[in-house]
């Protein structure tokens, strides 16, 4: 099966291949990006999951990690993904963009075209959003995309915020 991925008006998905290194390694080793995600990661690392990416993509037809670019300037402002939360069966909502590009929306403008791909083109019956406590910023932007706070829940070893919101076309489970 072949899946579109969602476009909005400012901005486009591009897969993230091993060429990327440099710009991978930005957001998973910046400071301000990784404030509530973690340590920044070392290079060896980030190589790691650039060489796995192949891999992710085949796993999770239609679904995964890519680059966020502004159509306007062709340029990478940030990362969106819609894939397999943690080791859950949960599908998971994520982001993270370049201090540079905050505050312009981003996030929300393609978390919500997101989400219209995952219920649309997926069928998926929900979708989840996690958060560090800490994490206002973020949080506002799950819930600006239609998700609601669950509760707290232990992902990727941390305690997090949890979020959700249902497929408003998918029929109810017996």
């Amino acid at each position: 099966m072949s899946f579109v991925l969602p476009e909005t008006a400012r901005l486009a998905l591009r897969p993230i291949t091993a060429t990327d290194f440099d710009l991978y390694l930005r957001f998973q080793s910046d400071p301000q990006i990784m404030a509530h995600i973690g340590a920044p990661r070392p290079a060896e690392v980030v190589q790691q999951y650039l060489a796995n990416m192949p891999a992710d993509y085949a796993r999770w037809p239609g679904l995964g990690r890519w680059f966020t670019v502004d159509k306007a300037s062709g340029q990478v402002v940030g990362i969106h993904l819609l894939k397999p939360l943690d080791t859950s069966e949960h599908i998971e909502l994520g982001y993270r963009l370049l201090p540079e590009a905050w505050g312009r929306g981003y996030a929300t403008e393609m978390g919500r075209a997101l989400i219209e791909y995952g219920f649309g083109q997926h069928g998926l019956r929900q979708i989840v959003g996690i958060t560090a406590p800490s994490n206002v910023a973020s949080q506002h932007v799950l819930e600006k995309c239609g998700l609601r706070f669950r509760g707290q829940a232990h992902y990727y070893g941390a305690e997090q915020r949890f979020y959700t919101i249902d497929n408003p076309a998918a029929a109810p489970q017996p």
